[in-house]
This record gives structure tokens, sequence and C-alpha cells, in this order.
């Protein structure tokens, strides 16, 4: 397995459709290595989610994997996925991405959805996502379309450096959820 090098925000391959897998082709040892490596790199980089298009390569697959208090997800491997919206509610809530370092923004994402793909091995995945998981999975299939974060933000004003979010939002953020 190997560490990829993610795009950054202006690489021509962030913003077109990707293509989709045929079923038969995840099998070849080139989309099985392309998996692997995916999922090895957003470990290196503390990433939640990666599309294929954020390592240069314009297919409908991405990964993600979360282990924290966002909420626990196993390594989930999506290949074509479709996304159908359960609840019209609109959350809003801050988000960063591998292709946009070192900034954070508020993002409005659905907060209910059922997905519908196939897994690395062509075996068709159903399931529902509420919530962190949900929000994880529209940013990565934002990826798959040609979007990135920063074209579902409201707001740019709430686009923030890294260590001004830490400095300045992060502190609010908490001061606001606390019973204070």
């Amino acid at each position: 397995m190997s560490i990829l090098k993610v795009c950054r925000l202006g690489h021509p391959v962030l913003r077109m459709q990707s293509k989709r897998v045929p079923r038969e082709a995840l099998a070849s040892p080139a989309i099985q290595n392309l998996i692997d490596d995916m999922m090895e790199t957003m470990v290196e980089y503390y990433g939640v989610g990666l599309a294929a298009p954020q390592v240069h390569h314009s297919l409908s697959i991405a990964v993600i994997e979360c282990h924290g208090p966002r909420g626990e997800i196993p390594m989930t491997v999506l290949v074509n996925p479709e996304m159908t919206i359960l609840d019209e509610s609109l959350l809003e809530d801050w988000e960063g991405c591998l292709s946009i370092p070192d900034f954070r923004g508020r993002v409005p994402r659905y907060a209910r959805l059922r997905v519908d793909a196939l897994d690395r091995h062509g075996n068709k995945v159903e399931f529902t996502a509420e919530d962190f998981f949900a929000r994880v999975i529209q940013h990565e299939f934002d990826h798959l379309m040609g979007k990135v974060y920063l074209d579902r933000m409201r707001d740019l004003g709430t686009l923030a450096h890294m260590a001004e979010f830490e400095r300045y939002w992060l502190p609010r953020e908490k001061k606001a959820g606390s019973s204070e």
C-alpha cells in the first residue's frame, strides 16, 4: 500500500463528474490497490473520508471511517453511490477537506439519507445514514460530482484558516454548546 498525493483546490479533476466503475472492473488489481491506497492515505492525513478524485482518479469511489467524539463509522467503501434524501432538514456544521487544507467552514447538509452503492467486491450495499455520517457521505458524494464544500456554504464569512478557527470560532462553539 502507498500514501497517495492529494490534489488541492484548483486541480481540474476536483471539478469533474466522476466516471462510474463497472462492477466487473472492481476485481482488478488496479482498483483494489487504489482502494487500499485511498484508505491508507485517508488515515495518514487524519481524514474521515476520501474520494478518488482527491487522489487524481476520476472514478466514483469513496472511503469513509471515523472513530471518535463525532461518532463511530467503520471503514466503508462506496462505489457508484447514490443518495436519497430522507429528511429535508438542513443542519449546518463545520467541515474541512484534505483538498482545501487548513481551512474550515460552516456547511448545511441533510440530516438523514439512504445510500445505495456497491462495496469493493461488487456487492450491493444499502443503508441509512444520519447526522455526522450523513454529512461525511454528502461531502464525499459532492467530490464525485465535481463539487467541494465551499460550493455549499451559505456564508463565506464563516470560512476560516484552521489556526483562526481554533482561536476564534471553536471557543464560541464550545461556549454555545455549554449550559452556562
